[in-house]
């Protein structure tokens, strides 16, 4: 067995150095953290590994957003699952700003007010739908002209495109996921704002259409040309599903990390630990694999800079 070592902070000390003593000082979620960063540094370092990051929406309203963005800028994931939010705040974020808030406002006030709030964080109309709506659809019309048929990647891709000349386009997760051509796949699409548009478009377009079984395919041909496979699940929800899905078909993932804060004794995808994917054949039995509790706008930040 290994003694417990005390954590000792200096000054100028690296967060790589912290979380090495997170490693030797073990104890609860800090031991977590530091075997979750050496899964997903085996995992980056793997050049035969295809690397799948999926997430919810909720963390690219905050500033979590720019980490994620910048794994896309270093080409440090090569497939991106995640659900329609994911699209409105990237999108919506590049023309408006959203705005600290408080788990604790009164949102009846803050519904008369037009604010909406994710968790402590404020999102005006006019930063949400309206500036969506506002922008969305001249891009769609020119991209009607160009094919009547998508599927998710193309689009989003399209839409990478298409903000390459705005002024904040460089924060933004879509465009760098077109400049580097890192395919965004999202299952969901009808389900938020963007979702909404694609909608309102195909109102005065019917013969524009989304085609969802073409994202399987082309997910399909990935899968199954893949040598070794990895997944950095934030979250869960259909993002972390459609990731162990596809990868059942292969036998499981390789590489397997999860953060969340949902907990597993209530049956649900986003708490079940990466484990129980394993009785699935959706994760390898040999397969280097963790579950760290706790939330992603903290610990994400600490695997990326163990990383770099």
């Amino acid at each position: 067995m290994k003694p417990v070592k005390d954590i000792s902070i200096i000054e100028n000390q690296t967060i790589k150095d912290l979380i090495k003593q997170f490693d030797e000082a073990g104890g609860f979620s800090a031991k977590f953290v530091a075997d979750g960063a050496k899964i997903f540094k085996q995992m980056i370092d793997d050049k035969d590994c295809v690397k799948f990051l999926s997430f919810p929406a909720c963390i690219i309203a905050t500033g979590t957003r720019g980490i994620i963005k910048d794994m896309v800028k270093n080409r440090m994931v090569d497939v991106i699952i995640t659900t329609c939010g994911t699209l409105d705040h990237d999108l919506a974020r590049i023309w408006r700003d959203y705005y600290h808030g408080t788990f604790f406002a009164d949102d009846k006030e803050l519904h008369k007010k037009g604010i909406n709030r994710l968790g402590n964080v404020f999102v005006p109309n006019e930063s949400y739908g309206e500036i969506l709506e506002e922008k969305m659809q001249p891009i769609l019309s020119k991209l009607y002209e160009q094919r009547k048929g998508w599927n998710t990647k193309d689009l989003i891709w399209a839409f990478g495109e298409a903000i390459k000349d705005e002024q904040k386009a460089q924060e933004s997760i879509i465009y760098w996921a077109w400049k580097n051509k890192i395919p965004i796949f999202v299952p969901g699409i009808t389900d938020g704002a963007f979702g909404s548009q694609l909608w309102l478009f195909w109102q005065t377009h019917k013969d524009f259409k989304i085609n969802l079984l073409e994202d399987e395919h082309l997910l399909s041909d990935i899968i199954y040309s893949a040598k070794r496979t990895g997944a950095l699940m934030l979250g869960g929800g259909i993002s972390k599903h459609h990731v162990i899905w596809w990868n059942q078909f292969r036998e499981g993932l390789d590489y397997a990390i999860q953060i969340t804060t949902a907990v597993e004794w209530d049956g649900s995808l986003s708490g079940a630990r990466v484990r129980e994917a394993i009785s699935w054949g959706k994760v390898k039995e040999s397969a280097k694999q963790i579950t760290i509790p706790g939330d992603v706008t903290v610990i994400l930040p600490l695997l990326f800079s163990f990383v770099l």
